[in-house]
């Protein structure tokens, strides 16, 4: 993260455009993010340095928009009052919610939940056997607070299990967007090709934190003809409401 003294050292502008951008940032992105300013700024900071961090940052990317995945999963079961199990991506522990879940997002690594008499369970990062590579989430008909740890690859490995299976992307360089969504199609291509043979066809969808016109044009048309069951734009709260909303629903 660039400091305020980096700023200040570049010999490219005067001393007044540096204060003048500093505040311009403070009051035009962080200021409005609220409590989510730190998040806020990490995000212009990846903005600034495009691809030139390479694999690590598209990475950190990543995270961020796990964790602000999950937020908004949580926010949902918490406006629906349904409570909730977390797996623990250390200690690989179910732990039952409580009302001191603040920054569990920085650990967890899946979500279980039941509805009446349905049981449902995130799973992030799975690599799904049928399809032969990594997913970023997978939603499962089963409640793993109940299962043993002995079953659970055998569950990963039943396509019928499988109730949705989605794509993150959280790189909000424009630039780079096509080439996030071409990743993430291409991982949808071969969820559909994969089901398709077993007969099945598990809902999909894709979430992405920089769409640009071609791609939105793409998204659409694929929701339209049915291949996407839903899509989200992770910028937009409401959208990314909206999809949490229905994937919990499911």
């Amino acid at each position: 993260m660039p400091s305020r003294k980096d700023f200040l050292s570049n010999p490219y502008l005067q001393l007044e455009d540096k204060i003048q951008a500093i505040q311009g940032l403070i009051k035009e992105f962080l200021e409005p993010a609220g409590s989510d300013f730190v998040e806020e700024l990490v995000y212009r900071f990846l903005l600034t340095r495009g691809d030139t961090l390479g694999g690590s940052m598209r990475n950190v990317g990543g995270v961020l928009a796990q964790r602000k995945f999950t937020r908004a999963i949580l926010a949902n079961l918490a406006l629906a009052n349904i409570p909730y199990y977390w797996l623990h991506s250390t200690t690989k522990m179910w732990i039952p919610m409580t009302e001191e879940d603040a920054g569990i997002d920085l650990y967890v690594k899946g979500l279980s939940w039941s509805i009446g008499k349905k049981n449902r369970t995130i799973i992030y990062n799975l690599k799904v056997s049928l399809v032969k590579s990594n997913i970023d989430v997978c939603l499962f008909n089963c409640d793993y607070p109940q299962i043993s740890p002995e079953i659970y690859k055998k569950i990963y490995k039943n396509p019928n299990l499988y109730i949705a299976l989605g794509e993150l992307k959280g790189g909000i360089d424009p630039a780079g967007a096509d080439e996030h969504w071409k990743t993430a199609r291409t991982a949808l291509s071969r969820i559909w090709k994969a089901f398709s043979q077993v007969n099945l066809s598990p809902h999909t969808f894709f979430i992405g934190a920089a769409i640009e016109k071609r791609m939105a044009e793409e998204i659409w048309h694929d929701l339209e003809c049915g291949k996407l069951s839903n899509a989200a734009n992770m910028t937009n709260d409401t959208q990314l409401d909206c999809i949490c909303h229905w994937l919990i629903s499911l």
